[in-house]
């Protein structure tokens, strides 16, 4: 089956990060860059996609000088803000599109229901300042040796913005219960990190539950449904019961990028309804443009959402042969890796160009 084709001239791209934009070094490519650079000239909207958090992603992306006004969809879906410009001096700061956080009644309920992967566990909050930097306490942790040992060099880069709270509920005592989007003393996600094989394990503790979902993968909802319409609610009482009107009401979805070379999976736990899709497919209608105007390009699982919500998609080379075998049933195009610029073959071919 050919779904996603290159019948229709895209208006919006949308490019996932790391495997995808970046090589093995994390940085953009000279034809990379040429082909966003040429689909931005083409009147194409660029919008990378990214399980980074803001700032994290800006710190590549700034010295690429992309468009102030094109979008960063950041925390695999929970905040979306323009780039800005790459000069703070010009005074053209990030705007802020959109942003969800995690109830605190919620994430509550996940750090005492985790037991023992709570020491893989990592509670993110939206804190960029005006210089677009994040502060300390962007990202909260109880234990730090599991994760230094399964993500050592992501600890050594982030020191400067982790805080360690014991115990991690702490953290959560200023943030309302009801997830309202203007606090930022509320997560907007949570995440673990782990052997691929432990991941699995916490992924299938987390499903137990009625209110959790799986997005992205075969074992769960795609995950480019809207948001609950009572976000609000209290996850679950002090008996472990579901409190919410409809007890099948997803609250928690989950998505995972898995790493094989390396037996590393990451999980991120959002707000259901989050995800690289749901992101794209709001920015793109604001901007007036249709899903099948949208070329996605992505090379893991928690690119799923946007790969199925866009009019083309292309899965790199570099994606796990499970995520290939999806590939072939759904119709994506399956590109060059990210080692041999396959952003810039996907563009190329879109737009009927070459950069090289």
């Amino acid at each position: 089956m050919e779904r996603n084709t290159h019948t229709i001239a895209p208006r919006l791209i949308a490019i996932d990060m790391d495997g995808t934009l970046l090589g093995d070094t994390g940085q953009v490519s000279p034809r990379n860059l040429a082909a966003l650079r040429a689909a931005q000239s083409a009147g194409v909207e660029v919008v990378v996609a990214t399980g980074r958090r803001h700032s994290f992603a800006m710190r590549v992306l700034r010295p690429l000088a992309l468009h102030h006004a094109s979008a960063l969809v950041s925390s695999n879906g929970t905040v979306t803000r323009t780039l800005g410009h790459a000069d703070p001096a010009a005074g053209i700061a990030s705007e802020l599109i959109a942003r969800n956080h995690l109830p605190a009644a919620t994430a509550r309920w996940l750090c005492s229901h985790l037991g023992e992967y709570r020491n893989a566990l990592v509670l993110t909050f939206d804190r960029v300042g005006p210089d677009g930097d994040d502060t300390r306490g962007a990202l909260v942790v109880e234990h730090l040796d599991q994760l230094t040992a399964s993500i050592s060099r992501w600890m050594e880069v982030n020191s400067p913005y982790i805080a360690r709270v014991v115990p991690i509920e702490l953290a959560l005592e200023s943030a309302p219960d009801d997830a309202s989007s203007s606090q930022s003393n509320a997560p907007i996600q949570a995440m673990l990190c782990g052997t691929i094989e432990r991941m699995r394990a916490a992924e299938a503790r987390l499903l137990e539950h009625p209110g959790v979902i799986a997005s992205g993968h075969p074992s769960g909802r795609s995950g480019n449904s809207p948001a609950p319409q009572n976000p609000g609610a209290p996850f679950m009482t002090a008996s472990s019961s579901w409190v919410g009107e409809n007890e099948a009401e997803p609250i928690l979805a989950l998505h995972r990028t898995d790493y094989p070379a390396r037996d590393l999976s990451i999980l991120d736990i959002l707000p259901a309804g989050c995800s690289k899709g749901a992101a794209i497919l709001s920015l793109a209608a604001s901007r007036g443009i249709q899903a099948n105007e949208i070329l996605a390009i992505g090379d893991n699982w928690n690119d799923v959402s946007m790969l199925d919500a866009a009019g083309s998609a292309v899965l790199m080379d570099n994606a796990p042969d499970d995520l290939k075998e999806l590939a072939h049933e759904r119709g994506w195009r399956i590109g060059p890796s990210n080692l041999d610029d396959g952003v810039a073959a996907a563009i190329e071919s879109a737009l009927g160009v070459s950069v090289a």
